[in-house]
């Protein structure tokens, strides 16, 4: 759906850069078979967590699609906390309890994240 949404919003401008996009990130690297979605999903949240990244939402809303749960977030935010410091832990567990006091139909903050940031892209 995400993927969908982004492609329909492509420009000249930033056709080559979606095509990578959808190629690289989207095609062969969540397809590659040595990690399993969920595991990918949870090192996705680490990076974008320790980054300080708006992404976070949107993976944070796609994690209930990959068999990852509250709690697995929680470990991972808490490894953050450690290795990227607590600023960035602290802002991804406000994001993260946001998105987990949604029912899970949808989060509206990842929802118009998203929409945001394929504007911005």
């Amino acid at each position: 759906e995400h993927v969908e949404r982004t492609l329909a919003r492509t420009t000249e401008l930033d056709a080559d850069f979606r095509r990578f996009i959808t190629e690289t990130a989207w095609g062969s690297l969540w397809a590659r078979p040595d990690l399993d979605r969920r595991t990918r999903s949870l090192v996705t949240i680490a990076i974008l967590a320790a980054l300080g990244r708006e992404e976070l939402a949107l993976h944070l809303h796609a994690s209930r699609n990959t068999g990852v749960d509250p709690h697995d977030i929680a470990e991972v935010l808490l490894h953050v906390a450690v290795y990227a410091g607590v600023p960035a832990a602290k802002a991804a567990f406000s994001m993260a309890k946001k998105e987990f006091d949604q029912p899970a139909g949808g989060s509206e903050e990842a929802s118009s994240s998203a929409t945001s940031q394929e504007e911005d892209a």
